[in-house]
């Protein structure tokens, strides 16, 4: 079996383009894979007490439009070309979501291999992907109307968030 995968893999049989879908098989057994080890390493993250504060969900507003936008859609964003071209497509967090804050910390630090989804726990601090966290567990069913006022009514941009970063602070680094 292993010297039939080799030989698989040396002849490049499995086409792995963006634009060519997994065979039903391979896609269930990733999806299973991805659920299962975000909720297997999630185990343990405790979301702060704070989690449902209104700066919270404004700070996190203003990063999700910037950040998260163009992959993951919003109430009345349109999808873009970036969106449209990513295979598995992201999921779009306006909609219901299962997963719990700790889960939704977990894939914001880390990321998800072979998704396009980002490890932005390298660039910014737990602080901030909790804001984000707090954004997202509000953000199902909110109308565009409220996510335009929620995102106007951000503190600050990206930038400014940024430069309590202690890797920010070198001199000469932009985000």
């Amino acid at each position: 079996m292993l010297f039939l995968a080799a030989i698989l893999v040396y002849f490049g049989a499995y086409d792995i383009a963006a634009d060519a879908p997994h065979a039903r098989p391979v896609y269930a057994l990733l999806d299973s894979l991805r659920d299962r080890s975000i909720v297997v390493r999630a185990r343990g993250i405790v979301p702060p007490a704070d989690l449902n504060a209104a700066s919270r969900v404004s700070t996190g507003a203003g990063l999700y439009d910037e950040m998260c936008t163009s992959c993951h859609l919003g109430p009345g964003v349109e999808r873009s070309e970036l969106s449209q071209g990513l295979y598995p497509q992201a999921p779009e967090l306006a909609k219901a979501q299962d997963m719990t804050a700790a889960e939704q910390f977990w894939i914001i630090k880390h990321g998800v291999k072979l998704s396009a989804m980002p490890a932005w726990g390298k660039t910014h601090s737990d602080e901030l992907m909790w804001d984000m966290v707090a954004f997202l567990r509000r953000l199902p069913g909110m109308t565009p109307a409220q996510y335009q006022q929620l995102v106007a009514t951000a503190p600050g941009d990206h930038d400014e968030m940024m430069k309590e970063m202690p890797h920010n602070k070198e001199p000469g680094h932009h985000h």
